[in-house]
């Protein structure tokens, strides 16, 4: 038969199943025999969205960003240095055109108040002078100008070609000249040319210099000057009646007739109303800008150039001064100023000593020269 009892075995195995085995009861109790607590292991903080590799990214989009930035501004640095320098460059190359062209200007003068110069003479050297402005004018058309500059360019070309025109007529005038003996239509002809190179100095200046001196400011370049170019020396270059008295010089030797000669109008301190008496003691405050004018009038009947005038201060040691007057037509006075006398004597007498060198032909040099008693005091 069977055995009934096995069964409450079999429930007693069930039993203890559910029941807290040893080892689980030992780690859930302290030594007293009470409930011990869990420790908890230490947790780490969140990760950033995206962890470590977002990060770098960040970082090296913030330094894409500045090198950006410092490209950005090497290259407006570059580009602003470039702009500069090719505005520097081309009114270097102007300047060099410019200088050399006045020059001409100034051999003009000289060669036009040579004493003694022939009208054949004097036509050979103009030649020569048209062909060397000829060259600058070319210079002037190979000039590759800033783009704000090429209306200014224009305007140089055009000064460049007036002075070549203007010397290339005075050539032809003065062979003209020589066939034809009456003198106000030679001084037409030579006027009429001659005002090519007046023109030219205007618009040099007017369509050129101070154009150019705008543009350099609206673009920020400073410290670039824009050159002067002055042809014409004598203001009085462009008249009929300078120009016949002209003539009349170059057609007549010195020994064939009329006056020659100039004297000594007058001599003041420059400034004041004060004018310098040749008998008694002239009291003058000796000044740092102090300047003497000397009245030079021709006091001949031609045309008289290169007239040298002396001032000499006699001090120990003496102070001399010497100008020229270029060309000097007859009756005209012409002013003589002379300043920066260094180191004067003060408080005693000395005599200031005015002379004119004469001319050719001159026979009356009594009014060459002059002396006046002075006494210098400090200004």
């Amino acid at each position: 038969m069977f055995d009934r009892e096995k069964p409450e075995t079999q429930s007693d195995i069930e039993f203890d199943f559910f029941d807290e085995s040893p080892t689980v009861e030992s780690t859930q109790r302290g030594e007293g025999g009470g409930p011990r607590k869990r420790r908890r292991l230490p947790t780490r903080p969140p990760k950033p969205p995206g962890g470590p590799q977002l990060y770098r990214l960040g970082v090296l989009i913030a330094g894409a960003i500045v090198l950006a930035v410092i490209l950005i501004l090497v290259v407006n640095s570059c580009r602003k240095n470039q702009k500069v320098s090719a505005y520097e460059d081309y009114v270097e190359s102007v300047s060099t055109i410019a200088a050399q062209s006045e020059d001409l200007g100034k051999q003009l003068n000289t060669q036009l108040t040579t004493p003694g110069i022939t009208l054949e003479a004097l036509r050979e050297d103009v030649e020569g002078l048209r062909q060397q402005q000829e060259q600058l004018l070319r210079q002037a058309q190979d000039l590759g100008p800033p783009g704000p500059l090429l209306e200014q360019q224009e305007s140089l070309v055009e000064a460049m070609q007036f002075r070549v025109n203007g010397l290339d007529g005075l050539a032809t005038a003065f062979a003209q000249v020589a066939q034809t003996s009456n003198p106000d239509e030679s001084g037409q002809l030579l006027a009429s040319q001659a005002q090519r190179l007046v023109a030219s100095d205007v618009v040099y200046a007017d369509g050129f210099q101070s154009p150019t001196e705008t543009v350099l400011e609206e673009q920020g370049v400073s410290n670039v000057p824009v050159p002067a170019s002055k042809f014409v020396q004598n203001p009085e270059f462009g008249s009929p009646t300078q120009w016949k008295q002209t003539v009349a010089r170059l057609t007549q030797a010195p020994e064939s007739g009329g006056l020659h000669g100039n004297g000594i109008q007058a001599v003041r301190v420059q400034g004041s109303d004060q004018q310098l008496s040749p008998s008694q003691d002239n009291s003058i405050q000796a000044t740092s800008d102090l300047a003497f004018e000397v009245l030079v009038q021709n006091s001949g009947d031609s045309q008289e150039t290169q007239v040298e005038v002396t001032l000499t201060v006699l001090q120990d040691p003496q102070i001399q001064k010497q100008q020229v007057i270029d060309v000097i037509n007859p009756g005209e006075t012409k002013t003589v100023t002379f300043r920066n006398f260094g180191e004067l004597s003060f408080g005693t007498s000395t005599t200031l000593k005015v002379s004119i060198e004469p001319v050719q032909g001159e026979t009356n040099t009594g009014n060459n020269t002059a002396e006046y008693p002075v006494i210098f005091t400090l200004g």
